[in-house]
Formats: C-alpha cells, sequence, structure tokens
C-alpha cells in the first residue's frame, strides 16, 4: 500500500492512501461504458428525428463533445471525480493540501491526450507505477495526484487496536454508528499524526476534532483525555460495524 501525506491549509497533515494503477484502469473503463451508453441513446434519439442528410453532421456536433469532454467537466462538477472514479472510490486532490481548482482539471485533461490516448495508457500507466506520488505527466503539471476515498479501514484498525467482537467489549459510545468509514479513518490519523508529531497544530486539530465529535455525540461535556476518547471511538466503530 503506497500512502502520502498532505498538509491541509489548517497545517494538519493526514495521511492517504494513493490510488491504484487497477483502480485508475477500472474507473477508466467504467467510464468509456457509461460514455459508451450515453452515445447509444443519444444515437438512437437522433435517428428517430433526424433525416440522414443530416445525421452525420449532427453525430460529430452532438456525440464528440460528449466524449472530449466527459472526463473535464465531470471532475469540476464533482469535485475531483468522474462517475467511474465515485463507483471505484477515488479521487483527484492537490498535493498542497488545497482543492483543485478549474485550471488544475484542465491541465489534467489536456495531458490525458499524451498519458492516454496518443501512448494507448502506456505513458500514465509507467508513470504512475514509478512515480513517487503515483502522477501521470496530467498530475505533475498540475501538482494533483488521486488517492483512495473507499479505504480497507476494518482490517486496518483491527490490526492496530486488536478488538475481537461485542462477546468481551462492552461499547462506550454507541451513536458512533453514525458515522461513516471515512470519519473513523479521518479520526484515526489524526490520532497517529499528533503521537507522531506533537506540535501544536497536531494538539489544535484533535482539540477540534473532540469539540466536534462531543457535539456530535451529544456528551454533555468534552472528555478529559481526548486521546483516549478518540481511541475508544475507534475501538467502539470496529465492534458495532463488524
Amino acid at each position: 500500500m503506497r500512502t502520502i501525506d498532505i498538509t491541509t491549509t489548517q497545517k494538519v497533515t493526514i495521511e492517504y492512501e494513493l490510488a491504484f494503477l487497477r483502480d485508475r484502469i477500472f474507473a477508466f473503463i467504467i467510464d468509456l461504458l457509461i460514455i459508451r451508453g450515453v452515445f447509444s441513446l443519444m444515437w438512437l434519439f437522433m435517428v428517430g428525428l433526424f433525416s440522414p442528410d443530416y445525421f452525420e453532421v449532427l453525430s460529430y456536433v452532438v456525440l464528440a463533445p460528449v466524449f472530449i469532454f466527459y472526463t473535464l467537466v465531470s471532475e469540476i462538477l464533482m469535485d475531483g471525480q468522474t462517475l467511474g472514479k465515485k463507483i471505484i472510490g477515488i479521487k483527484v486532490v492537490k498535493l498542497n493540501g488545497k482543492e483543485p481548482t478549474v485550471s488544475d482539471f484542465i491541465i489534467r485533461w489536456v495531458f490525458r491526450m499524451v498519458d492516454i490516448y496518443f501512448s494507448a495508457g502506456a505513458i500514465a500507466s509507467l508513470l504512475i507505477s514509478s512515480s513517487n506520488h503515483s502522477q501521470r505527466l496530467g498530475g505533475m503539471a498540475s501538482n494533483t495526484t488521486v488517492i483512495r476515498v473507499k479505504f480497507n479501514l476494518r482490517f486496518a484498525l483491527e490490526d492496530i487496536l486488536k478488538i475481537s467482537s461485542l462477546d468481551d467489549y462492552e461499547p462506550t459510545y454507541p451513536e458512533v454508528r453514525q458515522f461513516s468509514e471515512q470519519d473513523m479513518l479521518l479520526i484515526k490519523n489524526i490520532v497517529a499524526r499528533s503521537r507522531r508529531y506533537p506540535n501544536e497544530a497536531h494538539k489544535e486539530a484533535v482539540q477540534q476534532l473532540v469539540y466536534h465529535l462531543k457535539n456530535k455525540l451529544g456528551l454533555p461535556e468534552v472528555p478529559s483525555d481526548k486521546t483516549k476518547f478518540l481511541k475508544t471511538l475507534i475501538r467502539d466503530y470496529i465492534v458495532l460495524t463488524r
């Protein structure tokens, strides 16, 4: 598993799992299938409405832009994801912790011609497999990469906390089930980073996180031992969602 540390604009460093090459290939294939489905529907629609004299022209005018701009428009509107990326559970992020801008997505889109189409994906595959941040040329030019947002959270947390089942564990905060796996991974990462780098930024991140979780869980007061509180939440989540 390859990971990357990204420091947010609040100066908190979070560890993310880089998307595997196969994840990106599967997402690309799904997007192609989606585009093909859209083509088929639009094709049938135009056949029924337009005469053969105009059909070829309309095919280029209507269908070609769908194929050309699908990825660009999707990533801009869906926060760094296409439908294929969303299904697989990956997304585009900036390495500097900021949100990708429209110009970042345009740069990635322009380089797709070289990375993917003109080289049949060979350049993209080689660079993603060999570069430190799993970047193709478009990622390097825009300072972006692709991370996984669907994590194998349960096994990672089991390895750390060694919790078995409800048979030998009494959850302290059963309301923790309202949170998602991505929420719990964020909590785990903040705890790990605060222990590894005990600076003021990470201490502040822990305090803000605990205060936020206290409100979400409806607790009467902020727990005094914040790290213990976060670890307990993780343990409870593992047991209750297993």
